[in-house]
């Protein structure tokens, strides 16, 4: 009698099997493979440009990935942009923490995914990381068929959903302590850097206009469209 020979695994199935064996993250049965957002983890989402500053500013953040411009499921990504895993349950604090921080609807930019979402699955890194500048991405970090590559992994076997930005009690304290910064901080980081990257791409576009502007960063015009201080420049 005859006997069924096992098919052979595909590539995007090695990827299900990492996310969901390795990383205990879940999955959707989709191809490409999508991770699903809540259970394990949320995103705090924002352009590639204002992304790397705000890498800069934090070493440690938690896994990082970059999104191709192109499209995310049913959503057309016109730029690339930087998705930060932060603790679940941090999408639905973003509005919150904005408010508090004074940015309010000043930064359209900055955005999250929460319970019930998902985003593309970022080709499997390899271990240990290859070596790379802080917010940069080498070729080979992206498949045939992936929409997304990390930045800075995560790292299977440690529970990386533990060690994420977060608010509360027990919240990272960033800078040069080794850890993730508390969500407050890195949500106060990634507003200033949208806010900057905006103007910058406006004053990009109006290259032509005569020398002798003020300086872009935060200009008198700046803070009169914002009608306010932000909070976040002192933190």
């Amino acid at each position: 009698m005859a006997r069924a020979l096992p098919r052979p695994r595909t590539p995007l199935s090695a990827v299900r099997r990492w996310y969901e064996d390795e990383m205990g993250w879940p999955t959707t049965g989709t191809e490409p493979v999508e991770l699903l957002v809540g259970p394990r983890f949320d995103v705090l989402e924002m352009p590639a440009d204002a992304g790397r500053a705000v890498l800069r500013r934090l070493p440690h953040t938690g896994p990082v990935a970059l999104l191709r411009a192109g499209r995310d499921g049913n959503r057309l990504i016109d730029r690339p942009k930087l998705l930060m895993l932060i603790a679940a349950g941090g999408a639905e604090e973003l509005p919150e923490i904005l408010e508090w921080l004074e940015w309010g609807a000043l930064t359209p930019d900055l955005g999250a995914r929460g319970a019930g979402e998902r985003m593309p699955a970022p080709a499997v890194p390899p271990f240990p990381p290859r070596p790379s500048a802080a917010g940069t991405l080498s070729s080979h970090a992206f498949g045939a068929r992936e929409a997304a590559g990390w930045l800075r992994p995560p790292r299977p076997g440690r529970a990386a959903e533990n060690s994420l930005p977060a608010t509360g009690l027990g919240a990272g304290i960033g800078g040069d302590g080794g850890g993730a910064p508390d969500l407050i901080r890195l949500v106060s980081a990634a507003a200033t850097e949208c806010h900057r990257a905006r103007l910058l791409r406006a004053r990009n576009a109006q290259s032509d206009r005569a020398d002798g502007d003020q300086p872009l960063a935060f200009s008198n015009a700046s803070r009169m469209s914002a009608g306010t201080r932000p909070r976040s420049l002192t933190l």
